[in-house]
């Protein structure tokens, strides 16, 4: 019973010690480049990477921000496993590090939607949502 127990820690342990070094990191998702074309250098980019399940209802599965850097930002998400994703973004000119609406909440500050989606009222999924299949990804998304 015991020569059991320690062949089973030294089995866990070697498990987890593989997990933890780079060599054993598999990259199985791809990348999605967002382009934003931006008609002042003011303020930061903020990208939200979102799923059905959290599009339009919660915190995004990943968030990049991204300077304006001659009229333009760029932000790059990595691993993105395949699937069916959509991505909001806005333009925080205030650096207060969140969307501004006015009081009958219309939004004060520029966004835009993964298909240039502009509709009046929010965007649904079904307009924005785009598939990523193991292929990296560019997109151009205004404002």
């Amino acid at each position: 019973m015991k020569t059991l127990i320690i062949l089973i820690t030294l089995t866990l342990s070697t498990i987890l010690v593989r997990a933890q070094s780079p060599e054993a990191v598999a990259v199985d998702g791809t990348t999605i480049t967002v382009t934003v074309p931006v008609q002042s250098n003011d303020g930061t980019i903020y990208v939200g990477l979102y799923d059905e399940s959290t599009f339009m209802k919660s915190e995004p599965i990943k968030a990049l921000d991204s300077e304006i850097v001659d009229g333009k930002a760029t932000v790059t998400f990595t691993d993105i496993a395949a699937g069916e994703y959509a991505i909001t973004l806005f333009h925080d000119k205030n650096g207060n590090k969140q969307m501004d609406f006015e009081p009958n909440g219309m939004p004060k500050e520029m966004y835009g939607v993964s298909n240039n989606v502009m509709s009046y009222g929010p965007p649904q999924w079904s307009d924005a949502k785009f598939e990523v299949n193991g292929k990296p990804i560019s997109m151009e998304i205004r404002m």
